[in-house]
């Protein structure tokens, strides 16, 4: 049966599939600002803007990817097959992203928005599938709460393991050459991730398979009218990914800069592993409470992390307080990062429920894909600005002014952009209460249409 408990196989395997991811795209997330910068030598607003129109081109393909989702037909299924189609091509646009050619400084522009624009494009493609395959694997809410569980541990090993080794592989392959480091580096990450993807695409299985009648390519737009806990599964994630990419972004030049401890980046960014403590606990967070409050609880957390972090800012840069308030952060991400990925396959429900269409690739596109990519390009541009306009010039002692622009980017920018995340959730609840007679409805049709799950 589709509703029950899934195999220990579906739930490593799907937690594979985000490793693979984010062995390449990690490195994107939390280095590239400093790499552009600081190795390759581009201007911080040159690079800011090539990061925001690089998120921002999915405003455009990541409702296309949706829709080629939604259409297509595969003895592997929908989702699944992309995982073998894309997983080379992301890979390979991963590796280039990160070469450093010698060239004219418009020519490394170019190269820079080129690169990333492909790589971007290719991470929508092969990273929704991980999210709209979801609802295919499983019709059981709390079952897909539960492998949303392993998918997040998935994407914290990745992070961890891109964490623990990227910068000391690039000094120790590199020779104190960066740029030499990352081209030798960073094909060991893209093979790691193709395998992944591959070893996903061989253990997974779509067992809910709900055929309609094929739609127009325009109608699973339709999937979104009045779809309200889709909109504030959206906003939510908007504002979250914006101050999140912000928070991480920053940290190479918080670390060096502002505290004068650059050997200290890679623990800072691998104690994003503990939020896995909470992610793990979002099944019996659920069952004890609503996934409303769940959400929002994460998402206050990391509010109060931040402003812990900016207290030990005002307190003359104290590592230690800084350090707790950032491990705050990192530990509520766990509940305010797992939530809106198994709440998107609840809202594909809704949108069937309300409009009769299923249109689980393009919410998912939209939901999931487009808010981390397109707030992810605002979370690495806003700040690259605001470190400009303070006078950031890299590979030298800071100014007052240009520490000030550091601290805001890393402090207060999160900050606010969490709190602004917090306020859709507060409306989530009365669409929760619904999902019993939700899914009682749907199976009621699809047992008068023949097209109940197999």
């Amino acid at each position: 049966m589709s509703g029950s408990r899934t195999s220990y196989t579906t739930r490593f395997s799907y937690a594979a599939s985000d490793v693979a991811g984010q062995l390449v795209f990690c490195v994107v997330s939390f280095y590239l600002s400093w790499f552009y910068t600081d190795v390759f030598g581009i201007s911080p607003a040159a690079a800011g803007t090539i990061l925001l129109v690089a998120r921002w081109v999915d405003a455009i393909d990541a409702p296309l990817w949706g829709i080629l989702f939604d259409r297509t037909r595969s003895r592997w299924g929908k989702s699944r097959p992309w995982f073998l189609w894309l997983s080379l091509p992301f890979a390979t646009f991963g590796v280039l992203t990160f070469l450093t050619p010698d060239i004219g400084y418009t020519a490394k522009v170019w190269y820079a928005a080129i690169t990333y624009i492909g790589c971007s494009v290719l991470y929508t493609g092969i990273n929704t599938p991980v999210t709209s395959i979801l609802s295919a694997l499983t019709s059981d809410p709390r079952e897909r709460v539960t492998l949303t569980a392993f998918r997040m541990f998935g994407s914290k090993l990745g992070v961890l393991i891109v964490n623990l080794t990227a910068l000391r592989l690039v000094a120790l392959l590199g020779e104190g050459d960066d740029r030499r480091g990352f081209m030798l580096v960073m094909p060991i990450y893209a093979a790691g991730s193709v395998l992944l993807f591959l070893l996903a695409f061989r253990n997974l299985r779509e067992v809910v398979r709900v055929e309609h009648k094929p739609q127009p390519i325009l109608a699973g737009f339709g999937a979104l009218r009045g779809n309200w806990p889709w909109m504030i599964i959206f906003a939510s994630s908007l504002f979250f990914w914006i101050g999140f990419i912000a928070r991480v972004s920053t940290v190479p030049y918080f670390f060096e800069y502002a505290l004068q401890r650059k050997d200290l980046v890679w623990l800072a960014n691998s104690l994003d592993f503990v939020s896995l403590a909470t992610a793990f606990l979002l099944p019996w967070l659920c069952r004890w409470t609503s996934k409303r409050n769940a959400w929002a609880i994460g998402l206050a957390g990391m509010v109060f992390g931040q402003l812990v972090v900016g207290w030990g800012v005002s307190q003359g840069f104290s590592l230690s307080v800084i350090m707790t308030g950032w491990t705050i952060g990192f530990l509520a991400s766990g509940m305010a990062m797992a939530m809106p990925f198994s709440l998107l396959a609840d809202s594909v429900d809704y949108g069937e429920w309300k409009n009769g269409i299923r249109a689980a690739g393009l919410l998912t596109a939209i939901g999931a894909a487009f808010c981390l990519k397109a707030g992810a390009g605002l979370g690495g541009a806003l700040p690259l600005w605001i470190m400009q306009g303070f006078g950031y010039v890299p590979n030298t002692a800071q100014t007052a002014g240009a520490l000030d622009g550091i601290a805001i980017g890393f402090v207060w920018l999160p900050a606010a952009c969490f709190f602004a995340a917090l306020i859709p959730v507060l409306f989530y609840g009365r669409f929760e209460k619904w999902e019993p007679e939700i899914h009682a409805e749907l199976d009621r049709r699809r047992a008068n249409t023949g097209t109940k799950p197999e």
